[in-house]
């Protein structure tokens, strides 16, 4: 796996991925003026992303009906540099019909513990938790 940034202008940088793909990256002293988001909040993303992909993967694999699936992050940096995440929390929202609770729980589970190696990567630092919601759509 390969990336590559190119600095653009002021605190504004380009990532490019080795399969092609392009981000607008800036510094997070900008904050909402910025063009892009900030690296640490792409880390984040990643993060979300990771455990996300892999819990629709369990559960389409458990033959559950999901149809729609988000995480809500929230995280606390240390105060001094490197202001790495120290505290990472991970809320899925599932969404589907007649979804198997334990089947979700399971799969949040191995996501968040197993699989998901940008949490694998965090957890070295940050104590990260996670919860769920199950959101049946056949009512």
């Amino acid at each position: 796996m390969e990336a590559r940034v190119k600095w653009i202008e002021g605190r504004t940088f380009l990532g490019e991925t080795g399969s092609g793909h392009a981000v607008v990256m800036a510094g997070s002293s900008e904050g909402k003026d910025a063009v892009g988001a900030s690296p640490m909040e792409m880390i984040l993303l990643g993060l979300g992303g990771c455990a996300t992909y892999d819990l629709i993967h369990i559960l389409e694999r458990g033959r559950e009906n999901i149809s729609d699936c988000d995480v809500e992050i929230t995280s606390v940096r240390a105060d001094e540099d490197p202001k790495v995440f120290t505290k990472i929390h991970l809320h899925f929202k599932v969404v589907g019909q007649g979804l198997n609770e334990k089947k979700v729980a399971r799969a949040v589970e191995l996501s968040a513990e197993k699989y998901c190696s940008a949490s694998a990567m965090l957890s070295k630092t940050a104590d990260i938790t996670h919860d769920y919601e199950v959101v049946d759509t056949a009512t």
